[in-house]
């Protein structure tokens, strides 16, 4: 008999969200829009800083979307994207038609480097860049000081791919509460989900409600349905949204046991050389350790490679994942302009993402070491 199947990320379900969902059939809310959708717009709201406003939407993606429409770009503008990320950073951009210029990251945080940032400014047309995007890889906030600063003095607007980032901090303040507009993700995988679903997020309430009025397929304020412009089906169901209010209740409990997780393969691996982890580089980062995520280096451990510990994973029915494949060396954006030094391409050749499930239990953790201590202390 196969071994039941450890997840890399599997949701994680407190019983609460029940109660929410069952008051929306209960009240026959099933519905894109309603009380769940209401309260799950204000309990993001109070738990990023209380000022801020939120659109929840049905993914992280649409997010992104509708805040490059929001700030208005189109066809032959630029928008610089964190290359070291996944495609539903970058694909909204195509969906535009706007040119995508990429960035590297930098080796602290394995975020957007600020001085490949610069240099892509420097050599660039600015009046044509509409957007920067940084995101918050694996949980790690970026450098949004160094960005922030950047962006300010060439009058560019951040976007914030928070999506992996609900309850990271950066100096105290947390992820999601950077950019002129934020986006975060609810899919099923990551610290609290929706299922599927996502939110867009911003100081500046005129984004927010620009979002909604988006993502209700731009319905004008009429008798009969009548649209002035495009818009999009975009819009968080009640019934989705029930269940993102119960998973608002045990964030912070999913934030400590992901931190936990990070620590206890932390001390498997002290005394393993060729080893190395995403780490806080000072007080200053706090990161939801989302997932925990390694580099394997074969030079210094004896020829051991990221491939040999995943497939040897995956052997037992284990599931890990190599780090995001950097948008650059995309088949789909081959020959786009990309700044840097090659940082995460090493990145991602020696990277790998271990089971971080807020989920994982005594015995999961055995069947996991079980498997490396084979191939690292053997």
């Amino acid at each position: 008999m196969s071994r039941s199947k450890i997840w890399l990320s599997s949701p994680h379900m407190s019983g609460i969200e029940e109660s929410y969902v069952k008051e929306a059939f209960n009240t026959n809310w099933i519905a894109p829009l309603g009380p769940n959708v209401d309260g799950f717009e204000s309990d993001i709201n109070e738990y990023l800083d209380g000022q801020v406003s939120t659109a929840a939407l049905i993914s992280g993606t649409a997010a992104i979307h509708l805040a490059l429409h929001i700030l208005g770009v189109g066809s032959g503008d630029i928008v610089i994207v964190q290359s070291f990320t996944f495609c539903g950073t970058t694909n909204p951009v195509s969906y535009l038609g706007a040119e995508i210029v990429f960035i590297d990251s930098e080796e602290k945080t394995w975020n957007m480097c600020p001085d490949a940032l610069e240099e892509a400014l420097k050599n660039l047309n600015v009046k044509s860049v509409k957007a920067i995007i940084p995101v918050h890889l694996y949980g790690m906030p970026a450098q949004m000081d160094k960005i922030q600063k950047i962006a300010n003095r060439y009058g560019v607007p951040l976007i914030e791919d928070a999506a992996e980032a609900l309850g990271s901090t950066f100096q105290g303040k947390k992820c999601g509460t950077f950019g002129d507009i934020a986006a975060l993700s609810f899919n099923g995988n990551k610290i609290i989900t929706t299922s599927g679903g996502g939110a867009l997020v911003s100081r500046n309430s005129n984004y927010t409600s620009k979002a909604r009025f988006l993502a209700t397929q731009a319905r004008d304020e009429a008798l009969h349905y009548q649209h002035s412009e495009i818009g999009y089906n975009y819009r968080m169901s009640n019934v989705v949204a029930g269940i993102g209010r119960g998973q608002m209740k045990v964030l912070d409990e999913r934030v400590a046991q992901r931190r936990a997780n990070n620590q206890i393969y932390r001390s498997f691996f002290a005394d393993v050389p060729g080893v190395r982890f995403q780490n806080e580089p000072t007080e200053d980062y706090f990161s939801n350790y989302w997932l925990t995520a390694i580099l394997v280096d074969p030079i210094l451990n004896k020829g051991i490679t990221r491939e040999d510990v995943r497939l040897a994973l995956w052997a037992e029915n284990i599931e890990s994942r190599p780090l995001w494949k950097p948008m650059h060396m995309q088949p789909v954006y081959k020959g786009k302009k990309y700044y840097g030094t090659g940082v995460c391409e090493k990145l991602f050749e020696q990277g790998l993402c271990l089971p971080s499930g807020s989920n994982l239990n005594q015995q999961d953790f055995e069947r996991i070491f079980q498997v490396l201590t084979k191939i690292f202390k053997n």
